[in-house]
């Protein structure tokens, strides 16, 4: 059974139990009949409770796991601390004010025990970053959001294993830690790989290819991990959410996603930027030989490649395609995405007067 059904049926047994007891109250008031009207309010309330259940308990219940999932680890606890010490700060004072005089002794307790915890859960979760920094001396990994590297957590997303270069990396011997796969990404691969569309399916079973190398690769330890999110639906969100629970970095392609799990403080290794952190580097006035390819964009541009991928743009190219040319670097661009190069033949470089 789910736990939204668990919740209803607890919600319209309790909503059935107010009811028959209004009823039972107010046949007594009224001097009726106590077991029909008793039945016909109990079975009001039940009614009440079918209908008003999602609003009282599923619903809210579906917010705090939603907001535990996806609260970072340290700003969780110190949330909790920060009620838990409104919750003592109200015990400590309900003796005294129950000697207040008439219903005050009971309404004003009552009323700060609903009210002063979630001022204190409030007020910790707003300042949580400089209260985690007070007693970072002290407990130094109460305040680190990033892993510690002897027990790194890296979480595989689905783009990073259908690009396949991460079982070339780990043969390096450079990365270190715990790879996690989570089972709601394989299923995505098995998705994938079924898919009517080829290319769809040829990427699949590439994705579930490495991911069987990186199985196989005896330097990292990996474990797939069956936590999943029913509520969540989008796989992105529940590595998010994921990444929360272990605090754990997600390792990925995906440009978005890398962003969104930034925003929300998770840790990001992306395959992409580390590519571009290796490739190699030219500076304006270097030479180096290139094969010309294709045409560029622009009139008269050639277009070629360097080994690690990284795109070559040769102004005049064009007259030397399917030819190998010595050029000299004019420009070198470096984005996100990747590394670009704009050059020229070496044969026509005009000599400086």
């Amino acid at each position: 059974m789910s736990q939204d059904f668990i919740a209803r049926m607890i919600g319209m047994i309790l909503f059935a139990i107010l009811g028959a007891r209004l009823g039972a109250q107010l046949a007594e008031f009224l001097n009726l009949d106590l077991e029909s009207r008793a039945l016909i309010f109990g079975l009001t309330g039940f009614l009440f409770g079918l209908i008003l259940t999602p609003y009282f308990t599923t619903r809210p219940l579906r917010a705090i796991r939603r907001i535990a999932l996806e609260m970072p680890l340290d700003r969780l606890l110190v949330t909790g601390c920060g009620g838990l010490l409104g919750l003592i700060a109200v015990l400590l004072s309900a003796y005294p004010l129950s000697l207040l005089p008439g219903d005050w002794g009971w309404i004003v307790p009552n009323a700060l025990l609903m009210i002063v915890p979630y001022l204190g859960m409030t007020l910790f979760s707003i300042r949580w970053t400089e209260i985690t920094a007070l007693f970072s001396e002290r407990i130094p990994r109460l305040g680190q959001r990033s892993p510690s590297a002897g027990a790194r957590k890296l979480i595989l997303d689905t783009s990073v294993l259908i690009d396949g270069r991460i079982a070339d990396v780990l043969d390096t011997g450079f990365l270190g830690g715990t790879l996690i796969i989570p089972r709601f990404v394989m299923n995505e691969l098995h998705r994938v790989a079924d898919s009517s569309d080829p290319l769809r399916r040829n990427r699949g079973r590439r994705g579930l290819n490495v991911l069987s190398k990186i199985q196989r690769n005896e330097q990292v330890p990996v474990r797939i991990v069956d936590d999943d999110y029913d509520d969540i639906g989008e796989v992105d969100s529940k590595l998010v959410a994921l990444a929360l629970q272990m605090n754990a970095a997600i390792m990925t392609n995906d440009y978005n996603l890398g962003q969104v799990a930034d925003a929300q403080g998770v840790t990001i290794l992306n395959i992409n930027q580390l590519a571009n952190a290796v490739r190699s580097v030219y500076i304006p006035g270097e030479q180096f030989a290139i094969r010309i390819i294709q045409e560029g964009r622009d009139s008269q541009q050639g277009v070629g490649y360097l080994d690690d991928g990284t795109m070559v743009v040769v102004e005049n190219g064009r007259n030397y395609m399917d030819r190998t040319v010595q050029v000299e670097v004019t420009k070198l661009i470096t984005r996100e995405t990747g590394r670009m190069i704009f050059a020229i033949p070496v044969s026509e470089k005009r000599p400086v007067a």
